[in-house]
């Protein structure tokens, strides 16, 4: 299947910025300690009424701002309502909304019990609410694949259009997952590091830092974007989707999995490894992770020089089911700056991983061209989108 795909909207929440120029600047600044929460969040500017918001899981309301975002930017779509779909990405939905009500039916009972509860906390709740809001009646789905599932709700919404059943497609990823449960199995379960740092790569990362946010794309096909006259932010050239079939968290050794689906969505792309300039590791600053990742890259693409890579996790943290839509919005902002954010926490890169180009402290300029965003899930999910510039 063939075919580029335009990007003509853009909206992103994050801990280091709402907004997407806020998001930008975000990325090139060096972060505080600890976990990466949306700061001073009011959900108010997107909604109708304080009673709407609050009907909303945290990880719907992000979806909602950054799909606002992005539609504004997109200008009037022009589009029969029916041929417009929704796809976000989630890996644990209301999860906030959930973890209070179990708190409530214990203390209080089973009346107690909001009957909102079931649509708050339902994976689907933030892709259904977009398409509510906007009166748009194609296919209304979620992606629930871990990690992963940004970058596969962006690359089915690609397909989506290339299949000729939409003209347009909103989508990305949105997550919220502080609660005490969760970060308490995540931390049993040594995922997130001890010492409050991301430090992708770094000979002393121990762990990811906890992140949440939403970013949201606006698709449309090249040519329906520019016969609109539309602003093109960048291109989405291919993607793909694997799975490693070895363990429920832990990457195959090697990175065997990761290392097909690059190979995969080079192909769907049409594009040899020499076209591409540019890689947004998935780099979560696990010990696994990070090493599987870094010998998939060079199994790829070789070590000299190779592509010029970052983990804007550095910043961001680990935004779980979010984490792939931000990071290919920090892509197309790297194409719209001609720049590439520095990996932020990287001081000593692991002697043991091969030698890869990894930007450090300050930003690289680059002349934008193709480039990969990796993200790979609990339970062997692993997806790549190639994203280039617009013609």
């Amino acid at each position: 299947m063939t075919g580029a795909v335009a990007v003509t909207g853009l909206g992103v929440v994050a801990s280091c910025g709402v907004g997407a120029e806020a998001f930008w600047q975000g990325l090139l600044a060096q972060p505080a300690d600890g976990d990466r929460r949306v700061p001073d969040w009011d959900p108010a500017p997107w909604y109708d009424s304080p009673k709407d918001a609050r009907r909303a899981d945290p990880f719907t309301q992000y979806a909602i701002a950054a799909a606002a975002m992005a539609l504004d930017e997109a200008g009037e779509l022009g589009a029969d309502p029916d041929r417009i779909g929704v796809m976000i990405g989630t890996g644990i939905g209301g999860i906030s909304t959930n973890e209070q009500q179990i708190v409530v039916r214990h203390e209080k009972g089973d009346r107690r019990v909001s009957p909102f509860l079931i649509p708050m906390m339902m994976p689907n709740a933030a892709s259904a609410a977009v398409s509510m809001r906007h009166g748009f009646q194609g296919p209304c789905e979620t992606t629930v694949t871990a990690c992963a599932a940004g970058t596969h709700a962006i690359g089915n919404a690609v397909n989506t259009i290339r299949s000729g059943r939409c003209d347009v497609m909103i989508a990305g990823g949105s997550e919220a997952p502080f609660t005490p449960t969760s970060l308490a199995g995540f931390g049993n379960m040594t995922a997130l590091s001890t010492s409050g740092r991301s430090m992708p790569f770094d000979t002393e990362r121990d762990g990811f830092v906890m992140g949440e946010g939403a970013a949201v794309l606006v698709l449309e096909s090249l040519e329906r974007a520019t016969a609109r006259g539309a602003a093109i932010l960048g291109l989405v050239l291919g993607s793909a989707s694997t799975a490693d079939a070895h363990h429920i968290t832990a990457p195959a050794p090697g990175g065997s999995g990761a290392i097909r689906c690059m190979e995969l969505a080079l192909g769907d792309a049409g594009i040899a490894v020499d076209d591409v300039g540019h890689i947004n590791a998935h780099g979560t600053s696990t010990p696994l992770n990070d090493m599987a990742e870094a010998h998939a890259i060079a199994k790829v693409f070789g070590t000299s020089p190779g592509p010029v890579i970052t983990s804007t996790k550095g910043v961001t943290g680990h935004a779980l089911g979010a984490a792939g839509a931000l990071e290919a919005a920090a892509v197309l902002l790297s194409i719209r700056h001609r720049q590439v954010p520095p990996t932020q926490g990287l001081v000593n890169v692991d002697p043991e991983m091969p030698t890869l180009d990894l930007v450090m402290g300050e930003p690289r300029e680059w002349e934008p061209a193709a480039a990969l965003s990796n993200s790979f899930g609990f339970g062997g999910h692993n997806g790549t989108l190639v994203i280039a510039p617009a013609p």
